[in-house]
């Protein structure tokens, strides 16, 4: 374990849209600097996601000096700035309720035209106490931006290889070997065995420790191209066949910070309990 490292970084400026790759990141209480602060949502307030549109994944959010900017095929860029948190709107996220704060109409305009369909930009203007992470697997005071449940996900390169070569085994040979960008993570790991994220209880990622709160449970996204939104059968099937722990399809693991710093790509990954 001793060549275990952060192989790379990943944010995503806006939920859903495609990540942007990073080579350092400062860590929050929340997540990774600049990660899914922003959100799409309906008519009725909830969240858009790549589960509903998986057109989503063609998206590009970049982080800009006061906001972010927006492109997508058929449209030409825009730049966003962070809303004032004059008035928020309530979001609907998976069950749960948050407070954010509307983009302009020109941000609603561009995000529907995109996708079709009447959705809104919405942005997170206090992530440390707008949403709590699930108190079932959390400690007092944490709190999450528009992640999908916790503030950072990470990913190891050799359990992706152990379930490449289970995809190539059991029958689905056309669609693998999946990138790792199928799952989303932002922080990858090199250097570790297959599967030994699974005991992991605290990890330091250079200066900054994190607490590993509960194993990935993965769902219909990982089944979309990332680079072209089609969707397969794949890695759910192998996964529902070798990786069904407590009920949940699992890969990855979702962390919480423990003490504030960068990470940066190389940064030795040490595994503290």
């Amino acid at each position: 374990m001793g060549n275990t490292e952060l192989q790379s970084i990943h944010v995503h400026p806006v939920k859903a849209f495609r990540a942007l790759s990073l080579r350092e990141a400062v860590v929050e209480p929340w997540g990774l600097a600049g990660d899914r602060r922003w959100a799409l949502i309906d008519d009725g307030g909830k969240v858009v996601t790549q589960r509903q549109q998986p057109r989503l994944a063609l998206a590009a959010a970049e982080l800009v000096p006061g906001g972010v900017r927006l492109s997508a095929p058929g449209l030409g860029p825009l730049t966003v700035p962070v809303p004032e948190p004059i008035g928020t709107v309530t979001v609907e996220i998976f069950g749960g309720k948050v407070e954010g704060v509307l983009a302009d109409a020109t941000a609603h305009a561009w995000c529907s035209a995109f996708l079709g369909a009447d959705v809104r930009l919405v942005h997170m203007d206090d992530p440390g106490t707008r949403r709590p992470v699930d108190p079932d697997f959390a400690l007092p005071g944490e709190t999450v931006s528009f992640a999908d449940g916790f503030p950072l996900l990470v990913t190891t390169t050799a359990s992706l290889d152990a379930l490449n070569a289970l995809i190539a085994r059991d029958g689905h040979a056309a669609e693998g070997p999946l990138p790792m960008n199928r799952f989303r993570p932002n922080a990858v790991v090199s250097g570790s065995t297959p599967w030994a994220e699974d005991d992991w209880s605290r990890v330091a990622i250079g200066e900054v420790t994190f607490r590993v709160a509960k194993m990935c449970g993965r769902c219909v996204v990982t089944t979309t191209d990332q680079t072209t939104a089609g969707r397969g059968k794949e890695p759910l099937h192998t996964l529902g066949r070798h990786r069904r722990i407590d009920g949940r399809l699992v890969f990855g693991q979702n962390l919480v910070p423990q003490s504030p710093g960068t990470i940066r790509v190389g940064d030795p990954v040490t595994i503290l309990g």
